[in-house]
């Protein structure tokens, strides 16, 4: 099976229903709910966080980088601005982007606040502070700043960015060592007081520093990759969260495209803009000798209707109602793949075959090179 069919073999007719299912720009504009009829229950809610914390969202939520920044194909501006109103047409709430994403400073956040513009007060839109961007090279350094008074800079620049009055979910985009985790979680708790955050998020951060920073501000969401071929959060991070209460938003949960099937040895990377090209598990060697994994997924599909970008998906909503996926496309075929994902019911036991399947295959390469791997904080 190609890369492509094994995305495609079972949609049948989405391909008719995206042409008969958008209308984003009288909807969007008008506020009306869809009348999409021909697609799962996506509006069924899942809450990030506890208490006062608590942040309520659509299970699958929308994960914006990839319309700018780390993927090789980039249809126009106009394309990708109908696939966001498709997400929120379908129901989709919760939009994902940050500061540093893109070529050049700011420019997803950007691109995010136009295509949300109709329909900004009807959703929730998550940002990031603590990376810092090289405005020379183009790109994010491999340094941090979650000083106090960055923190605020970056808050205040992405308000503008996305044209909203409070960013409703502000993440720490990496632990930075040179800052106590207190004295982030301290500012983020004043602009949360001042009106200008609503929710306190961290990425990629271990056990001990997320009851650090909850003990300052309660902290709603965890974001860290998580998804078929890397499941350290659950024996790491998992069980603090459901000590805390707090949620986990698993960022390429499909593997940055390779789990749909749609990249494999062939597929040649922009090295100007794909950050694929740096990862050890997308060499031409990796990705032949890992495929295996997809062939398990297309095989269990088979069984049961789906496809492995489904598959990926479910198994992992599957996991607790506290995880909320944010998978991202440039393709509205893809959008409405991701959400079907929803309509299908996998048994325990089903999922427990597959994952010992998927175990037995050795996966080749690391997640990260050694400098991106260094800066993730697993304490």
């Amino acid at each position: 099976m190609t890369a492509t069919t094994s995305r495609r073999h079972l949609l049948g007719g989405l391909g008719a229903l995206a042409a008969t299912a958008f209308v984003p720009s009288a909807q969007a504009a008008s506020g009306q709910k869809p009348r999409v009829v021909d697609i799962p229950d996506i509006v069924q809610m899942r809450t990030l966080g506890s208490g006062a914390a608590a942040m309520h969202v659509t299970a699958l939520g929308f994960g914006c980088m990839g319309m700018s920044y780390h993927r090789s194909e980039t249809p126009d501006a106009t394309m990708l601005k109908r696939v966001v109103a498709q997400a929120y047409d379908l129901g989709v709430n919760f939009f994902d982007t940050a500061q540093v994403y893109g070529r050049v400073r700011a420019q997803n956040e950007k691109f995010v606040g136009q295509a949300i513009a109709p329909f900004k007060n009807r959703i929730q839109v998550a940002s990031k502070f603590g990376f810092v961007f090289d405005e020379h090279e183009k790109k994010i350094e491999g340094r941090f700043d979650s000083r106090p008074e960055n923190i605020r800079r970056v808050c205040e620049e992405s308000l503008k960015n996305l044209g909203i009055e409070a960013i409703d979910l502000f993440y720490q985009h990496r632990f930075d060592p040179a800052v106590p985790v207190e004295d982030v979680a301290g500012t983020v708790a004043d602009l949360i007081k001042e009106g200008k955050v609503k929710h306190f998020g961290m990425c990629e951060v271990g056990p001990n520093t997320i009851r650090a920073a909850h003990k300052e501000c309660p902290v709603t969401a965890i974001q860290s990759e998580y998804h078929l071929m890397w499941r350290e959060p659950e024996t790491k991070v998992f069980p603090v969260l459901q000590e805390l209460g707090i949620g986990f938003v698993p960022y390429s949960p499909l593997n940055r495209g390779f789990l749909g099937g749609t990249v494999n040895e062939y597929t040649q990377f922009d090295v100007t803009n794909d950050n694929r090209h740096t990862l050890p598990r997308f060499t031409p060697q990796a990705l032949r000798a890992n495929y295996r994994i997809v062939e398990v997924l297309n095989h269990f599909g088979r069984t049961h209707g789906m496809t492995s970008s489904q598959i990926a998906l479910l198994w992992m909503l599957d996991k607790a109602d506290w995880i909320v996926p944010i998978p991202g496309t440039t393709k509205l075929s893809h959008l409405e793949e991701n959400l079907r994902s929803l309509d299908f019911k996998v048994s325990r036991t089903e999922w427990t075959e597959l994952e010992k399947q998927v175990a037995a295959v050795d996966i080749v390469g690391d997640r990260y090179p050694a400098e991106q791997q260094n800066q993730i904080n697993s304490n």
